[in-house]
């Protein structure tokens, strides 16, 4: 999947992103959160170790275009409209998009500890305003990325920005590295490892009562989408399924993929697959094999 094209080709400077240290920067009212801290002990400034590969997801403008997000709160707990524009070089709103992964905007929210996650595809107005209804459970800063290839564009971009959700703030750490969780009943096991700055095969086998499941149906235009975030500063980065899905047609119990890391560190991996007739979401925290 290329941005949902996931981990792929990325375009802007490295050393830039490096520069500059991510801020929680907005003020959750009584007990706001301190900037959060790197995951497992991992430091912002030395950790990472650059390859030459830029993530995406980093910058609200790039490329010509800019995420214009309306919406900068939300409340914790209850659920809410998020609105956002995707503007062109002249400010005006973006409404022609090609069709990725059977939609035409993918966005992602996760908090910056990396505990929570969304995966939705907002409704776009007339006047190019993007809309989804959204809950998310704890106070604190969240990153808010847009994922889209305008129409006529030969590559897709991922655009990001900040959005803070009000409450009493109570820190979180993700769960430490394995591979092997489970959601709603379904067991999926990863296989493989990240390598930094190299393309890695990754495999998750999904599993029900012990039983290898068969039926996985198709979502997105293939039988599993990956997303992997980094720790610290939420990049987003590409990667891209072995097999497409195909109409009608169900499949399983593994689904692989292609990723490549920009550094060493510590990621996030948030696997969407289908399975009884609804989307369930497996997440693992994995960090990359020096």
């Amino acid at each position: 999947m290329k941005p949902l094209r996931t981990i792929g080709a990325f375009t802007a400077a490295l050393a830039a992103v490096f520069g500059a240290a991510y801020g929680i920067g907005a003020a959750f009212g009584p007990g706001s959160p301190p900037p959060a801290p790197a995951a497992h002990g991992e430091a912002h400034s030395g950790a990472a170790r650059p390859t030459g590969l830029t993530p995406a997801g980093l910058q609200v403008s790039e490329g010509g275009y800019t995420l214009d997000l309306a919406t900068k709160s939300l409340p914790a707990g209850r659920p809410g409209t998020l609105r956002l524009t995707v503007r062109d070089a002249h400010g005006d709103p973006v409404t022609a998009y090609e069709t990725e992964h059977t939609k035409q905007l993918h966005l992602i929210i996760a908090s910056r500890e990396l505990t929570a996650y969304r995966h939705l595809h907002p409704t776009r107005a007339a006047d190019g305003t993007w809309s989804a209804r959204v809950g998310l459970p704890a106070a604190g800063s969240y990153r808010v990325l847009a994922d889209f290839r305008p129409e006529g564009a030969e590559e897709g971009l991922t655009l990001g920005a900040d959005l803070t959700v009000t409450g009493s703030y109570a820190a979180e750490q993700p769960p430490p590295p394995s591979a092997t969780t489970t959601v709603d009943g379904y067991t999926v096991t990863l296989g493989g490892s990240l390598e930094a700055g190299e393309e890695s095969d990754l495999a998750f086998t999904v599993e029900r009562g012990g039983r290898p499941v068969t039926d996985l149906q198709p979502y997105l235009g293939a039988y599993g989408h990956l997303v992997a975030l980094r720790s610290g500063d939420l990049a987003y980065l590409h990667v891209h399924p072995h097999d497409e899905a195909r109409a009608g047609r169900m499949s399983g119990p593994e689904v692989s993929f292609a990723a490549t890391t920009p550094s060493a560190g510590t990621y996030r991996l948030f696997l969407d697959f289908k399975a009884g007739g609804a989307v369930h979401t497996a997440a693992f925290t994995v960090r990359t094999a020096h």
